[in-house]
């Protein structure tokens, strides 16, 4: 099988995966509190890191981690698992599933936005013009259509899911310019995630064992959210010969889920996520592929 074949087989495993995981949070709260929920994905996804990197006997490669490598860790571990699920998780527990996955979406708009300040990256006035298709679409999700009103269905929701995709992009800004394995930071960074997630359980929850369906729920978000399926999208971004070849096809995950959310969720649909989420995507694809520095 050629090279690029199998990226793509990699990249379409993590696309299905991911598309899954918006009808997964939302079932599982059906069982779990947020945090609760949270703690059990983010030890799931550390153990399964770790069993990983004992089988590949990259555990060594910890020993190269200096104080400021691990201080680091804690840093990117609070801002992702701890800080943006919890946000994200609270967004899906008052949000339809459909409004959190598409307002959630926004992220690589988030991403070109703060890349001007951290960065010092420019952009151009065709990329401020994919940038507000954007978000008239986030306008239309959360109004439900009803834009000239300016009445959103939910503020806190909307606001949650939204803010959310700016912590992922910051978390992803910060990243740039980390060198170390990929596999054995993202250990790290959720052993420090699980960490904080605890110590917030403590405080804000109660330590339980959930029931079957809650724990089923929380190891399913955790392997396929947050450890294997992370690890099939570096598999397919090795192989590909360009991250295009395969970054693409990220941009069909919204699409796929709002699917598995009619069937498996039972929401019904609506003609402003949709419209909103085309918006979206387009001036996503539009900022990427089209839009030059003025």
């Amino acid at each position: 099988m050629e090279k690029q074949t199998r990226a793509y087989l990699y990249a379409c495993v993590a696309v299905l995966l991911w598309s899954t995981i918006a009808s997964a949070f939302k079932i599982s709260l059906r069982y779990v509190d947020v945090l609760t929920l949270l703690f059990y994905a983010s030890l799931t996804a550390s153990v399964f890191l770790f069993l990983y990197l004992l089988f590949l006997k990259k555990l060594k490669l910890l020993k190269a981690f200096t104080g400021r490598d691990y201080l680091r860790s804690a840093l990117l571990g609070f801002l992702n698992p701890f800080l943006y699920y919890a946000i994200l998780l609270k967004a899906y527990s008052i949000l339809k599933a459909q409004e959190a996955v598409t307002l959630n979406f926004i992220w690589p708009i988030m991403l070109v936005l703060l890349s001007i300040p951290i960065l010092h990256q420019r952009i151009g006035l065709r990329s401020i013009l994919a940038i507000i298709i954007s978000f008239l679409g986030v306008f239309v999700i959360a109004t439900e259509g009803n834009v000239l009103g300016f009445k959103f269905t939910n503020t806190v929701g909307v606001l949650l899911a939204s803010g959310s995709s700016v912590i992922w992009a910051l978390f992803w800004i910060y990243n740039v310019k980390d060198k170390r394995d990929e596999a054995v930071r993202l250990f790290v960074n959720f052993a420090f995630g699980t960490v904080f997630i605890f110590l917030s359980v403590l405080l804000f929850s109660n330590v339980t064992i959930p029931t079957r369906n809650g724990l089923l729920g929380a190891a399913y978000v955790g392997l396929c959210e947050m450890g294997i399926t992370f690890l099939v999208w570096l598999k397919a971004l090795r192989l590909s010969k360009t991250t295009a070849h395969v970054v693409s096809l990220i941009y069909l995950v919204p699409f796929f889920a709002l699917v598995l959310i009619s069937l498996f969720v039972g929401e019904q649909i609506l003609f402003s996520t949709g419209i909103g989420l085309v918006l979206i995507v387009g001036g996503i694809i539009l900022q990427k592929f089209w839009a030059r520095p003025a």
